[in-house]
C-alpha cells in the first residue's frame, strides 16, 4: 500500500526555500535580500571568530617564542659556565699532578718514611670528616 504525499511535501523548493544554482560549491549565503543580510551577519560572525582564534594563536606563538629565547639564553649561559668549569678543572688537574710528582720525588729521596706520614695524615683527615658528619 503506497500513500501519496501532497505536492507541497515533495517539492524541495517549498520545503527549503530558494536553492542556489548548482555550481558544485556550498555557500552560507542565500539569494534573497533577507537571507543575504543573515548570510553577511553569519560571515561577519565567522570572521570575528577567526580573528579571535588568530589573536589566540598569535599570543601562543609569542609565548612559545619567548620560552624558546629563554631556553636559548639559558643554554648559552650554561655552556659558558661549563667551559669555565672545564678550564678550572684542567688547571686544578695540572696543579695536583705537579704536586703529586714533587711529592713522589721527595718520597724517593727521603725513603719510605714520607709515605707513612702521608698515609697517617689521610687517616686522621678522614677520621675528622667522619666525626663531623655524624655530629650534624
Amino acid at each position: 500500500m503506497h500513500i501519496r504525499q501532497p505536492n507541497s511535501l515533495r517539492d524541495r523548493s517549498s520545503l527549503l526555500g530558494v536553492t542556489p544554482p548548482s555550481s558544485g560549491r556550498s555557500s552560507p549565503f542565500s539569494y534573497d535580500s533577507h537571507q543575504q543580510t543573515n548570510g553577511h551577519r553569519y560571515a561577519d560572525d565567522l570572521e570575528g571568530q577567526n580573528d579571535e582564534a588568530l589573536n589566540g594563536l598569535s599570543a601562543k606563538v609569542k609565548l612559545l617564542k619567548d620560552i624558546t629565547i629563554g631556553i636559548g639564553n639559558e643554554v648559552r649561559e650554561s655552556t659558558a659556565q661549563l667551559s669555565q668549569m672545564n678550564d678550572t678543572f684542567a688547571e686544578t688537574s695540572g696543579i695536583l699532578s705537579g704536586t703529586f710528582r714533587r711529592m713522589n720525588n721527595m718520597a724517593e729521596r727521603q725513603g719510605c718514611r714520607w709515605l707513612w706520614y702521608i698515609v697517617f695524615l689521610v687517616i686522621v683527615f678522614w677520621f675528622f670528616i667522619i666525626v663531623w658528619w655524624f655530629r650534624r
